[in-house]
């Protein structure tokens, strides 16, 4: 038992300027962020025993809090990956043979 809480940023802590940038940036991950913590929130009531409740509803929110934290987490990983492949360092255009021969006549 953690009676911790696990912040978002704290969950990812390399990622601590790109989560603030999605989150004014992108509707969606903000409600998941803030789902997140809020979840997180209630574990940690429930861990120190501020808000009662029965081990079946902490182990489903414990399940729902991974379940966001994953969605986050994909959502994070897919959105620097499609960053860094729209325009790779140092990569030539002509490199992509579906570009070759474009405006050559």
């Amino acid at each position: 038992m953690s009676n911790t809480p696990h912040d978002i940023t704290e969950e990812f802590p390399d990622d601590r300027e790109r989560i603030t940038a999605l989150k004014t940036s992108n509707g969606h991950f903000a409600r998941l962020a803030e789902e997140y913590n809020e979840v997180n929130r209630q574990i940690h009531r429930i861990e120190t025993r501020v808000e009662p409740a029965s081990e079946d509803v902490e182990e489903e929110l414990k399940r729902k809090r991974v379940r966001l934290k994953d969605e986050l987490a994909q959502m994070l990983a897919g959105e620097m990956k499609t960053q860094n492949d729209a325009h790779p360092i140092g990569a030539d255009p002509g490199d992509n043979p579906r570009l070759r021969g474009l405006g050559q006549t």
